[in-house]
C-alpha cells in the first residue's frame, strides 16, 4: 500500500474510491503521568507522552490501512493526521486520506 501526502503519484493514473480513516484514544499510566508532572517542571521532553503518540499514530495508520485495503485499494494519497486532547493524559489520533485504485 503506497501512502502519501500528495493528491497525485507520479507516473500512475488513479481512480477515486473515498475517504478512508483510522483512529485511537491512547493513555499513559498513572504512574508515568506523575513522573511526566515532575518532568514539566524542570522542562524536557515527555518522552512516554512521544513514545505514545507515536505508538497511536502507527494504529490509527494501520486501522487506515486496513480500511483501504477492505475496498480494493492500491494507495492512499492526501494522508493527513489530526489529534485531540481527550482528556488529561489521553489522545485521540486520526489519520485520514482519499484511497485510489491505479487505473
Amino acid at each position: 500500500m503506497i501512502l502519501t501526502t500528495t493528491e497525485t503519484i507520479s507516473g500512475k493514473d488513479l481512480e477515486t474510491i473515498g475517504l478512508v480513516k483510522g483512529s485511537t484514544i491512547q493513555s499513559k499510566n498513572i504512574g508515568r503521568d506523575i513522573m511526566s508532572g515532575f518532568k514539566t517542571i524542570v522542562g524536557g521532553e515527555l518522552k512516554s507522552y512521544t513514545d505514545m503518540m507515536n505508538e497511536a499514530r502507527a494504529l490509527a495508520t494501520k486501522r487506515m490501512v486496513e480500511e483501504a485495503t477492505a475496498l480494493g485499494a492500491d494507495a492512499v494519497v492526501c494522508l493527513r493526521y489530526a489529534s485531540a486532547a481527550v482528556m488529561q493524559g489521553a489522545a485521540e489520533i486520526k489519520a485520514y486520506g482519499t484511497a485510489v485504485k491505479f487505473k
